[in-house]
């Protein structure tokens, strides 16, 4: 019984990568520019940016941000180097109380 116990509970935690979460396209950022990299996430409204070992997660509207995320702009750099800033970033809210330990 405790199995099923902690198999529900987990099942309902908010995944720890974006890039896991269903229908989620994953774009390399060295390998686009910023125009293309806008374009895909108006195309496809849910999109992880890949940089290095991390990444960004955009959701065009009307997407929502996941729990403990809020709704910003994110930076990153682009195959050309230069610096994309662009609208829409999902990122860590401190103020949600899916984050308070």
């Amino acid at each position: 019984m405790k199995s099923v116990i902690v198999a529900v509970a987990l099942s309902l935690l908010p995944l720890p990568l974006p890039a896991f979460a269903a229908g989620v396209t994953e774009v390399k950022a060295n390998a686009h520019s910023c125009g293309e990299i806008a374009q895909i996430i108006r195309q496809n409204k849910k999109v992880f940016v890949r940089v290095g070992f991390g990444g960004r997660s955009f959701r065009y509207p009307p997407a929502q941000c996941g729990p403990g995320d809020k709704r910003s702009t994110g930076s990153f750099r682009d195959a050309e180097g230069k610096q994309c800033v662009l609208d829409y970033a999902c990122v860590y809210d401190p103020a949600s109380l899916y984050n308070f330990p």
